[in-house]
């Protein structure tokens, strides 16, 4: 049998300590800031990212890892006698997927595209979990039948505390924008297969944090939760604070903390975050 391989984005939200373990092959997206060039984790990293993009002229763009640097990665994996079973981010947030889709017909090697419909930490889940099983020896239906499980059992909540950046992206209106800015409303989405569903609406924090302790009180009564994971837009203190809370609910259930991707902060804005939780 041979051995399979995973490969994944830089939106995805993994540890050193987990990319090391698991062997898995992470591709960078590139952001272009005020016509700079950057490398998402090597020429620029998380936190510098908010703090440039604080005080860009313009607001920041991402761009998918080009075609060659896939084809070189498949075919450097394919040398070493392997399959390849490539997992990105949702393609309603980039092109990502389709340049790895379009690579993969360019390469000698067996590599399986996968669109997880998710980003950020929802899209490691269903990375590491392949990743588990390939280094277990599984084969490739194997896998693919188990991404699709953790898939359906992933949901990702974003609070977006702004509209700034979704109305200089083109997503909400410049009226919608000022007239929520004025009555400082706050939102809550649901990435519903690749796609965002509005779930709260309210102004001020108070129905977010209504609605906060509402979901923690949820999962407390649920069972088989895997992992719950928090991750933020520049607002460490705030998110570490409802990770605590959530935790004393749950004190068994694994849960992670991290800054968000570049990819991720550009199209919510500073003091965004994101609650992300799969269930067996």
């Amino acid at each position: 049998m041979k051995n399979i391989t995973i490969v994944t984005d830089s939106s995805a939200q993994l540890t050193p300590e987990e990319i090391e373990k698991f062997n898995i092959h992470v591709l960078p997206l590139t952001i272009l800031i005020d016509g700079a060039s950057y490398v998402d984790g090597e020429t620029l990293q998380k936190e510098e990212f908010m703090d440039r993009m604080e005080i860009a002229k313009a607001l920041p763009k991402t761009s998918q890892p080009p075609i060659g640097t896939f084809i070189e990665c498949y075919n450097q994996l394919g040398m070493e006698g392997g399959e390849v079973i490539s997992i990105h981010m949702t393609e309603s947030l980039s092109g990502t997927v389709n340049a790895a889709r379009q690579a993969a017909q360019m390469t000698e090697t067996a590599v399986t595209v996968v669109d997880s419909k998710f980003t950020d930490r929802g899209l490691s889940f269903q990375v590491l979990e392949a990743a588990k099983l390939a280094a277990s020896g599984a084969d490739k239906e194997t896998i693919l039948n188990h991404i699709e499980t953790v898939r359906k059992n992933t949901r990702l909540f974003i609070c977006v505390r702004t509209l700034e950046n979704l109305v200089k992206g083109g997503r909400v209106s410049r009226v919608v924008g000022a007239v929520s800015n004025l009555i400082d409303m706050k939102l809550i989405f649901e990435l519903v297969e690749g796609k965002l569903e509005s779930r709260v609406k309210g102004r001020g924090m108070k129905p977010i944090n209504k609605w906060n302790q509402k979901l923690k009180e949820e999962l407390a009564q649920t069972e088989g939760v895997m992992e719950v994971s928090f991750s933020h837009a520049a607002d460490y203190d705030y998110i570490e604070a409802l990770k605590e809370d959530f935790q004393k609910a749950m004190p068994d259930v694994p849960m992670t903390m991290d800054q968000t991707s570049p990819v991720i902060a550009t199209h919510t804005g500073k003091g965004a975050y994101a609650i992300v939780y799969y269930t067996k």
